[in-house]
């Protein structure tokens, strides 16, 4: 895991501008109803702190004093006034309870609204970044990220909207009762305590959160590496390496237990200082109001008051540790899922950019130079020239560049030099949409969503239909194969399409590439990975598939093109030979050699069986 990735790596992040970020969420000019709901969430808000403040701690002081000694002795007309006021006071908090329900009530499609958009957004805008950026990036921690970011954000609305602000409210109303019955020296003590009770709260808690992030760390990147091994379990399987993967997978765990152990216990200290100041707050605050009553300045009730109104202040405060750490955590994941965000696309269309329009797909590669790293060329002045309906094949050793002239024409990279037109259309020019939806791909590696066959083959084409997919398969020469199954076109293929063969699933990536209809057909090393029988099936279909498209055949084996109309031999990023199977051949060049080459390996394969 490189450290220098930003989807792992938890850094301190600015509470405010985070907290700013958000808040359009919250508050979305384009839905009047949302901002509707937060107002009246809001309104039960502060009614239940009225409620809680005023009503509830008064109707049981009332009641208390009511049945002091002095008001003791039969008097019905104080035994009446104490049951009523009791009864006010279940009533009261039963109110409390009413308001901070409904207030969810009314909030909950609030919170989940803001989601949905973000994780819209968020997933959007991972589809728009750049093949490098996913290359170079694990997806198991791309998703942890974009999951604990989503997450975050009603959880923190939550928070500070029936937390924070209430809590302020609450605190603003009581030392507003403490200073009008208790004067000067009770306020000060509330303020001290709170004051202390935030700054201790605030000083473990961020000492929590560095312990947090470690663990966060630790555990992306067990859950990375899970991933990683569990797609990649064929390869664990070839090589034996299951107890190996085993003990990494453990490693990782145990080293995720031991930060998890160290974060939990620290949140044992953090409650065993907060439960100290409030206590002591406590038993200072009564002791002032018992001091008060021993001199004939305050009641019996007035006690009951004090002890009430802390008590529910401390309700809320002692919650405050656990709000500052859940809203520093959501700090720091919204924070990393908002890097994700700012992820400039290293590809964007240019500025007024226009549709391509494709006529005869005649289709120019002039002087292109290219490589994925500064320093390392792939491409190097490459000038190819495919006319309208004609197959260019490509071939050439193994790293010649080869497969990077197909994501180039897709214009997953831009060029460091030269151009690609397709009709005298440069591709940087017109809108990436348009570009790729000119273009149909049968790669090497058919990877498959986990669904169904007939999605599979409909991905081709947004809205096509039942008929239009069978037609399809038929045309892949599949259509047999999938009405054999128990379930059709509804068979599951599974995980990376895992349940079919390899020649099932490259028809299937046929069948959605003739759905898709495009006038540009690549072939990359479509054929590579199969067996000479199902290879030979495969290329007939292909024959047919490519009749009438301007089509790239990218192919290791040469067997393969020699019916292209063109042939052009890679080798270093440039093109060393071009021509006909039969001129090549003739020239007595590369192609040759690689002809002769392979062969001779066919003839010793046959020879061994």
């Amino acid at each position: 895991m490189s450290p220098a990735d930003p989807t792992v790596r938890s850094v301190e992040r600015p509470l405010l501008p985070t907290l700013r970020r958000f808040l359009p969420y919250l508050w979305p000019a384009d839905a009047p109803g949302t901002r509707a709901r937060v107002v009246l969430a809001m309104a039960l808000v502060v009614s239940s702190k009225l409620v809680q403040v005023f009503a509830t701690p008064f109707a049981l002081q009332g009641a208390v004093d009511a049945m002091t000694p002095a008001g003791a002795g039969g008097d019905r007309s104080l035994a009446t006034l104490a049951i009523l006021l009791v009864l006010g006071y279940a009533a009261a908090r039963f109110g409390t309870t009413l308001f901070d329900n409904l207030r969810n009530t009314v909030f909950e499609s609030v919170g989940q609204e803001a989601t949905r958009r973000l994780a819209s957004q968020v997933f959007r805008h991972l589809h728009r970044l750049s093949l490098r950026f996913h290359l170079e990036r694990r997806t198991g921690a791309v998703t942890k990220v974009v999951e604990r970011g989503t997450k975050s954000i009603d959880t923190m609305l939550y928070f500070i909207l029936f937390n924070i602000a209430p809590t302020i409210l609450e605190l603003a109303l009581v030392i507003g009762i403490f200073w009008t019955r208790f004067g000067w020296p009770l306020v000060a003590a509330t303020l001290a305590m709170v004051t202390v009770y935030i700054w201790f709260t605030r000083t473990v808690t961020d000492w929590r959160n560095a312990l947090r992030e470690r663990m966060n760390d630790l555990d992306t990147g067990a859950v990375a590496h899970a991933v990683d091994s569990l797609l990649n379990f064929e390869t664990v399987k070839y090589f034996g390496a299951e107890e190996r993967e085993g003990r990494r997978y453990e490693a990782a765990m145990a080293a995720y237990a031991q930060a998890a152990t160290k974060s939990e216990n620290s949140l044992a200290w953090l409650n065993i200082g907060q439960a100290l100041i409030t206590n002591l707050m406590m038993g200072a605050g009564m002791a002032w109001v018992a001091w008060g009553w021993s001199q004939g300045r305050f009641s019996a009730g007035d006690v009951v008051l004090v002890s009430t109104l802390l008590s529910q202040l401390f309700r809320p405060l002692d919650l405050l540790g656990m709000v500052y750490r859940t809203i520093r955590q959501g700090v720091l994941d919204m924070g990393a899922m908002f890097d994700l965000v700012d992820t400039p696309s290293e590809v964007v269309d240019a500025p007024g950019a226009r549709p391509l329009s494709v006529g005869a797909a005649h289709l120019r590669f002039e002087g292109v130079r290219f490589g994925y790293d500064p320093e390392r060329e792939i491409l190097r002045g490459i000038d190819l020239d495919v006319p309208a309906g004609s197959t260019l094949a490509i071939v050439g050793p193994s790293g010649a560049g080869k497969s990077t002239i197909a994501r180039l024409l897709y214009r997953f990279y831009d060029l460091n030099e030269g151009r690609i037109t397709i009709d005298g259309q440069d591709i940087a020019r017109v809108t990436q949409d348009s570009l790729r939806a000119a273009i149909g791909i049968v790669p090497q590696d058919t990877v498959l969503f986990n669904d169904t066959i007939g999605y599979n083959i409909g991905y081709g084409r947004e809205g096509a239909s039942d008929a239009e997919i069978v037609r399809a398969a038929e045309g892949a020469a599949i259509a047999e194969f999938i009405e054999r199954q128990p379930d059709g076109y509804a068979t599951r293929v599974g995980e990376r399409g895992l349940k079919l063969s390899g020649g099932e699933k490259q028809r299937v990536a046929i069948a959605r590439t003739l759905l898709k209809d495009p006038p540009l057909l690549i072939l990359d090393e479509a054929t590579s990975a199969l067996d000479s029988r199902t290879e030979g099936e495969i290329l007939d279909t292909l024959r047919d598939v490519g009749r009438g498209r301007t089509t790239i055949v990218i192919a290791h084996r040469l067997s393969t093109v020699v019916d292209a109309d063109r042939i052009v031999v890679l080798e270093a990023g440039q093109v060393r030979e071009s021509g006909t199977h039969g001129e090549l051949l003739r020239r007595g060049g590369l192609y040759a050699e690689m002809w002769a080459r392979q062969a001779q390996e066919r003839d010793e394969a046959l020879a061994a069986e």
